[in-house]
């Protein structure tokens, strides 16, 4: 009996053994642990002289078939600019003579609405004169004394004559002396002077002439200009021969008037724009504010007046270097 029973017991355990085979291998490819992915297709990797197809060749299904040869594509840099051309004229013809190089520092900067708006604000307070005033009723002449009785007349009641309610008495609350000017930190106001010539530069609208930039007159005129043109005629002369050569030229009111900074010199272009304003005006560099450059149609100047106004409006370009209070000059970036 003994023997027999462990005969059963060794068939059902060979039995059980058996079933957990076969449930084992039906539920492999269906059963993975949490951490690690379920892979039901075995990955072929391919050969290196397998027939593949490219990622572009996928975007492309008309050219299926691979490229044997590589194809050299060029590549494309992007170099920084530092220098723009800027191109010298002779005047009056504004004939091109040469061509000379800029940094992009002083005529090709972005534009900068804010900059100019402090700039110009900033030069219109300082143009203010502020000498409005006006006398309070402690500044009238006169005496101090109560005009009539407080009572017993039957008329309103008043103090002195210096009342501001009597005529010519003082003012109340007046206008009295004071300075209207701002202030503006100088390299800001320094980058909005280039900042308009650069937005001159890029519209084409700046013109830049060989030094001398004079008018040139018949010589006829020069000879009989003092002695015989009385009464206005040298002015009426003078405002007939600028206005032809402005529209020889194409500018003045045609352009939106025209805008001249010459030198010291050029005596006779600036006596010849006093004539015709609505055409323009001939400034001095230091008669001439960032609100000029950008009120009028175009800017002719002379190039020595153009390297001048940077070296004067470039303090952020410039380092200044002190060590113990004691300068090292001033060093260019």
């Amino acid at each position: 009996m003994a023997s027999k029973r462990v005969g059963c017991l060794a068939e059902a355990m060979a039995s059980l053994r058996l079933a957990a085979q076969v449930q084992l291998l039906i539920g492999k490819p269906f059963v993975r642990s949490m951490a690690t992915e379920a892979h039901t297709r075995e990955t072929v990797r391919p050969g290196p002289g397998s027939d593949t197809q490219s990622i572009l060749q996928s975007w492309n299904p008309g050219n299926s078939e691979p490229s044997r040869f590589p194809v050299d594509r060029p590549r494309l840099t992007c170099r920084q600019v530092s220098t723009v051309p800027l191109t010298i004229h002779s005047f009056p013809s504004l004939e091109p003579v040469s061509l000379e190089q800029w940094s992009v520092q002083h005529l090709h900067l972005p534009m900068r609405r804010d900059l100019l708006h402090h700039a110009v604000v900033f030069e219109g307070d300082s143009t203010r004169q502020g000498t409005a005033s006006s006398k309070t009723r402690f500044d009238v002449h006169g005496s101090h004394r109560k005009i009539r009785p407080q009572k017993g007349s039957g008329r309103a009641r008043l103090g002195t004559k210096q009342s501001p309610v009597l005529r010519g008495g003082g003012k109340t609350f007046g206008p009295h002396p004071r300075d209207f000017s701002s202030r503006l930190n100088r390299k800001v106001y320094d980058k909005a002077w280039r900042t308009a010539l650069s937005y001159r530069y890029r519209r084409g609208e700046l013109l830049v002439c060989e030094d001398g930039m004079e008018l040139a007159v018949p010589t006829d005129f020069d000879m009989v200009a003092d002695k015989y043109l009385k009464d206005g005629l040298r002015e009426s002369y003078l405002q007939k021969y600028m206005e032809a050569v402005l529209r020889t030229l194409g500018l003045g009111r045609a352009g939106g008037r025209t805008l001249f900074v010459t030198g010291d010199g050029s005596h006779r272009l600036r006596d010849a724009m006093q004539q015709v304003p609505w055409d323009g005006r001939a400034l001095n560099l230091e008669d001439v504010d960032i609100k000029d450059l950008l009120e009028t149609g175009k800017v002719i100047l002379e190039r020595s007046t153009l390297r001048e106004m940077m070296e004067r409006h470039q303090s952020d370009l410039v380092n200044r270097v002190c060590v113990g209070g004691v300068s090292l000059g001033e060093g260019k970036p």
